[in-house]
């Protein structure tokens, strides 16, 4: 015989994971890629990314070119925007709900443009010659998690 607390837990504890299986699991690896460019002539551009994983990548390209792939689990209602205004693109992705959802971002840039994450000098992934302001550290890959 269970004891008395266990008669209400079980139940409790059933819907849980039947939700969880419902919901699913959402992977940004899953996601179709959206792509979206951004003209700049500015010298510094600051990426906000308020915790999402974003890729920083010196390119031969002219203008800015955002990559996002973002999933979003089943029942989710998810919010995303990706916007440039006086030298700061704000990159922001959400979901709400019970549910879960994954995004991550890659951000190509001149080789010849500053830029700062967050507002701080950062290094550029896939960098052949550093781009201006970049510390003199070579750093293959730079993820933001924070």
């Amino acid at each position: 015989m269970f004891p008395r607390n266990w008669s209400r837990a079980l139940p409790a504890a059933t819907a849980v994971a039947v939700l969880a299986t419902v919901t699913g699991c959402a992977s940004a690896k899953d996601a179709e890629p959206e792509t979206k460019s951004f003209s700049f002539r500015g010298g510094t551009l600051d990426v906000r990314s308020h915790g999402i994983p974003t890729d920083l990548v010196a390119t031969d390209r002219d203008d800015v070119q955002v990559t996002r792939w973002f999933d979003v689990g089943w029942g989710a209602d998810d919010e995303a925007t990706w916007e440039l205004a006086e030298g700061t693109l704000d990159l922001q992705a959400k979901c709400s709900k019970l549910a879960n959802c994954d995004v991550r971002f890659k951000v190509e840039v001149p080789k010849s443009l500053k830029v700062l994450r967050n507002g701080r000098t950062t290094d550029l992934k896939g960098a052949k010659n550093q781009a201006a302001g970049a510390p003199s550290r070579t750093v293959t890959a730079v993820r933001s998690w924070a």
